[in-house]
């Protein structure tokens, strides 16, 4: 396993695995027309997450890779919420909620760069 791989693995790994650790944290993230259902969607994307990262850590590297960016295009919206109502997410300041948006796209590009040969 390539250091790209086996990174892109943990790195999913360890944020499916914070979604059973702290839901309370990603509950608050659910966008509007969700948050009826917020610690069902916490779950939820914890286990697609850890699916992610058992992907990428052996699964086939074209399933992981579109897996991954499939996965990262889903929970985008979360994030688009999260820019948009500071005052829900009080602890992180407002230029960190507008960082996540670009953010997303490196960690496209690790899904990618990590699921090459």
């Amino acid at each position: 396993m390539t250091p790209s791989r086996a990174t892109l693995a943990l790195f999913w790994l360890a944020a499916g695995t914070m979604h059973f650790v702290r839901p309370r944290s990603y509950d608050h993230i659910a966008p509007p027309p969700l948050r009826e259902h917020a610690r069902a969607i916490t779950y939820a994307s914890g286990v697609a997450e850890l699916v992610g990262g058992a992907l990428a850590a052996a699964g086939p590297r074209r399933v992981a890779r579109w897996y991954l960016l499939l996965l990262l295009a889903a929970v985008y919206p979360a994030n688009v919420w999260m820019a948009f109502e500071p005052e829900r997410h009080p602890k992180l300041p407002r230029w960190a909620l507008v960082a996540r948006l670009p953010v997303q796209f490196l960690f496209a590009w690790h899904a990618v760069a990590g699921t090459r040969d």
